[in-house]
């Protein structure tokens, strides 16, 4: 019988981890429970525990990372920058959920501890920093940007419609925090060749911009067994999106497209 298990440096030292208790008098206790990984160090990944009085933190998961780093453990790594939901730098797995740490309130996820790790199957840098190396890269192998067959710019804006206005408008809110290509189990297991939910609604923003003068060729590049195919309308991207995008539906139009233009 074959045996599968993780590589070493992927399972959890259970009795490695640390435990920090809230300060006497502590009132509204909570409990959160974060991976803690340094790849540099050569010691398995563990779970440190902390106690904090929500009394004196903020409502969101990112003001209790924050107030752990600034008061109780300077060692832990994360990140964030705009903590309005904008960046999307401080994406990570949240009891479960690939979400933003700055738009998930505390008191959305019940009462009982808070779980927090990296986003998932991607390399971890240490801590809740991943490595999006190869994210960004497939991001950029969609050719991102206006392509237009014009050898010299107009003279004026390339207008649209509002009706073509509104087909890029929600894809192009997508804000790559990458928690819908790490919630896609086909993406888990294909990420060197299947491009994911991310880079394939990017894709899809440019291959509907009326502007765009290279839909043949953006279509020709997508057609292939895995850069586009292995998406299996799983739809895990769709619900893991924090901003309520549907890269599954983006993805689906695409396949749409390939098969009409043969007919």
């Amino acid at each position: 019988m074959a045996e599968f298990r993780l590589p070493p440096n992927s399972r959890i030292d259970q009795a490695a981890g640390k435990t920090f208790s809230a300060p006497a008098g502590a009132r509204n206790l909570r409990r959160f429970r974060i991976y803690r990984f340094d790849p540099a160090a050569g010691s398995r990944p563990r779970i440190d525990s902390y106690q904090l009085d929500m009394a004196s933190c903020g409502p969101m998961v990112l003001d209790a990372l924050l107030k752990i780093k600034n008061e109780i453990d300077p060692t832990l790594s994360l990140r964030r920058s705009c903590r309005e939901g904008i960046c999307g730098s401080c994406a990570m797995n949240i009891n479960g959920l690939n979400t933003l740490a700055c738009t998930k309130a505390c008191n959305e996820l019940g009462r009982g501890d808070i779980s927090i790790y990296p986003l998932p199957h991607l390399p971890v840098v240490k801590d809740l920093v991943t490595d999006l190396t190869n994210f960004y890269a497939q991001y950029a192998a969609v050719k991102p940007w206006l392509q237009t067959a014009t050898p010299t710019p107009p003279d004026r804006e390339r207008l649209q419609s509002k009706e073509e206005q509104q087909r890029i408008d929600r894809p192009s809110a997508c804000i790559l925090c990458a928690c819908c290509s790490t919630a896609c189990p086909s993406y888990w297991w294909n990420s060197e060749r299947y491009l994911g939910p991310a880079a394939l609604l990017a894709a899809y923003r440019w291959i509907v911009d009326s502007r765009d003068e290279a839909t043949g060729e953006r279509l020709d590049a997508l057609e292939d067994p895995f850069r586009l195919y292995r998406c299996h309308t799983i739809m895990n991207c769709t619900e893991a999106c924090p901003k309520d995008l549907n890269p599954a539906k983006a993805i689906g139009a695409i396949k749409k497209m390939l098969v009409e233009r043969q007919h």
